[in-house]
């Protein structure tokens, strides 16, 4: 066909014509996230977000993980599940679901709990982590496996009206450890308004596109708060903890 080349189909040039179209991201970017591979930690209410806008942006595989069934107090915020889903296993729903939006990618559902023993094997052959969790523990376990195996980990975290974002290169930015070495608390006992992580989830997306592409990533130790209270956005300078148990031997 014409319009198919360099390993994008007819379709995808059509599908994804708003993003080629931009200067800095063009097919090749698009190539690129066509032969890239994706985890997203959780597939709650940051997680429903991030791994909605990253099918439509055409991540050529993307491994969702979680244990956990839908509940109806979910609803408020995990957009990929109706009332009739209560019950089910959550990343048997959002495969469906996400398959529907783009079948160009290959969802690869992992209906377990991280454990120590899972966590390795988990990492494998992936490029990027999205952090979609609610428990500090799990967290850091993804994070020391992100520092092992040197992949980017996209940080999220949301409570009540606020969100936060980082993103940790392992060997160049403090990871999840130097400055939360008991772990971050997440939403869950401190409630959470919808919006809230979509929010944060689609500015992970777009740090995770920008690392898949080459481009200079905007988290890259630096910690974004986001208070909906008083609609502001602030930036924490973060450095490395050269005494953390996990990355001070990272580089």
């Amino acid at each position: 066909m014409a319009m198919e080349r360099e390993g994008l189909s007819r379709d995808e040039l059509i599908r994804y014509q708003r993003q080629i179209i931009i200067p800095e991201f063009g097919e090749q970017g698009q190539r690129r996230l066509k032969t890239s591979h994706v985890l997203i930690a959780g597939i709650g209410g940051l997680g429903c977000a991030s791994a909605t806008y990253l099918t439509a942006a055409g991540i050529g595989k993307l491994t969702i993980v979680d244990f956990d069934k839908v509940e109806l107090s979910d609803l408020n915020r995990q957009v990929l599940y109706c009332k009739e889903d209560i019950g089910k296993k959550k990343v048997l729903v959002a495969q469906r679901r996400l398959s529907k939006l783009n079948p160009n990618v290959e969802i690869v559902p992992q209906y377990i709990r991280i454990t120590e023993s899972n966590i390795h094997a988990l990492m494998e052959g992936v490029e990027v982590v999205v952090d979609g969790l609610d428990n500090p523990e799990t967290r850091l376990l993804v994070n020391s496996a992100c520092v092992k195996y040197k992949i980017p980990f996209v940080y999220g975290g949301v409570s009540r009206l606020r969100g936060m974002i980082t993103t940790i290169i392992p060997g160049k930015t403090p990871c999840l450890s130097c400055f939360y070495p008991e772990g971050p608390q997440g939403e869950r006992g401190l409630g959470v308004l919808g919006p809230i992580p979509s929010l944060i989830a689609n500015l992970q997306v777009l740090e995770v596109i920008k690392i898949l592409i080459g481009e200079e990533t905007s988290f890259s130790g630096r910690l974004l708060s986001f208070n909906g209270n008083d609609m502001q956005f602030r930036f924490y300078e973060i450095r490395r903890n050269e005494n953390c148990r996990v990355c001070s031997g990272a580089g």
